[in-house]
């Protein structure tokens, strides 16, 4: 009698209760970033969380591929995920004391979570994703040593060591994802909707800023107005997020080639997702300004760097956000179709969703800025 054959990855289960669970400490996250920015609404605070924003999201997105191939169904498994959490947490707390002498801690943690997600990768059933995390492992663990270095430096060096860190991760993966240095394997259904979730609990957070700005204040008639406009804006982002798009991503990656569907994801749910969620802490942020100060001075009012500035917490926010949803859109949209064994085709067909993503993107950025022009 032969063996059964482990479960091919579009027969992955739906999201566990334990990575819902692992979601919630991740999101903690986020709180503690719009709580970065609410404190320093400038230019360098807007850097700091980007930087923060970009290696925490790429690890995110990795376990989101770890639970997506290896299902934490299991005793040991459950607990190293556990352990990852822990690390998640810990990262979480250091957060507002990264860039002010506490970057040795963020670091630290940060080694712990790459060191676990690699761990529990090499216990996938198939052996081809485990020979692409041993690839990938490597960069992972050098980036994460970088994060640990810029947290003891200070001044332009710390800078500088950060920005290397978070390309050579995303550049690992995107090269990691693709032709010969392939193997990983994803499971649309699983995979859509992890993205979808942890989206969906990072709005529930922009609210939860909107109570926090009205902490210990009346609840008169100019206070419920504005809180019920920070609802209808984050409302707006929802929509335009699960507004059926959802269901059409999962579509599509079922139609892609399997051996696209790696860079076809971390395309569309990795890259894009990053200018998604910044204009989700920053929409987060001005709200919690903008509850507390509804009809009086702002504090900061007068601090405008570049397009940003908190007086205007659409621009701000919605802007990236609505951005990479709809370049997501494109690059999911674009990489279907056509006979899975047409590797060429595959190829151009990969080429041209990256090239129309960046121009969704580009339009969106010019017209904002027309926009602005002309109401100027």
């Amino acid at each position: 009698m032969s063996a059964t054959p482990p479960p091919a990855p579009d027969e992955a289960a739906r999201v566990s209760t334990l990575e819902l669970f692992f979601d919630l400490v991740f999101v903690f996250t986020i709180t503690q970033l719009t709580t970065v920015l609410f404190a320093d609404p400038t230019g360098r605070g807007l850097l700091r969380v980007a930087l923060m924003l970009g290696v925490i999201w790429y690890m995110y997105g990795g376990y989101a591929w770890l639970t997506n191939a290896v299902a934490p169904d299991r005793a040991g498994r459950r607990l190293l995920l556990l352990g990852g959490m822990a690390a998640f947490l810990v990262l979480a707390l250091a957060i507002p004391q990264a860039f002010a002498g506490g970057g040795a801690v963020f670091g630290l943690a940060y080694l712990a979570v790459v060191a676990v997600h690699a761990a529990l990768f090499t216990r996938a059933a198939s052996g081809g994703v485990v020979r692409a995390i041993l690839r990938l492992a490597p960069f992972n663990l050098t980036s994460a040593l970088l994060v640990l270095l810029a947290g003891t430096l200070g001044g332009a060096a710390e800078y500088v060591v950060w920005v290397l860190a978070l390309a050579l991760m995303w550049l690992a993966g995107r090269v990691a994802s693709t032709g010969s240095f392939g193997g990983f394997e994803i499971a649309p259904a699983h995979f859509v909707e992890r993205h979808g979730l942890v989206v969906l609990i990072a709005l529930g957070e922009s609210v939860v800023a909107v109570g926090t700005g009205a902490l210990r204040r009346p609840v008169d008639a100019p206070l419920a107005g504005v809180t019920v406009l920070g609802l209808l804006l984050n409302a707006c982002l929802w929509w335009a997020y699960f507004g059926g798009d959802d269901g059409r991503a999962e579509r599509a990656l079922d139609e892609a080639a399997r051996a696209r569907c790696p860079a076809l994801a971390l395309m569309a749910f990795g890259y894009w997702h990053l200018p998604l969620l910044l204009g989700v802490i920053a929409v987060a942020s001005a709200l919690r300004e903008a509850t507390g100060h509804a009809f009086g001075p702002r504090r900061g009012a007068g601090v405008r760097v570049g397009w940003w500035s908190l007086s205007f917490p659409v621009r701000g926010g919605a802007l990236p956000s609505l951005t990479g949803d709809r370049a997501g859109v494109v690059a999911r949209r674009d990489g279907r179709a056509g006979p899975r064994d047409d590797p060429a085709g595959d190829r151009r067909r990969g080429r041209g969703a990256n090239r129309r993503a960046s121009r969704a993107a580009g339009c969106g950025l010019r017209g904002r800025v027309r926009g602005n022009h002309k109401g100027a």
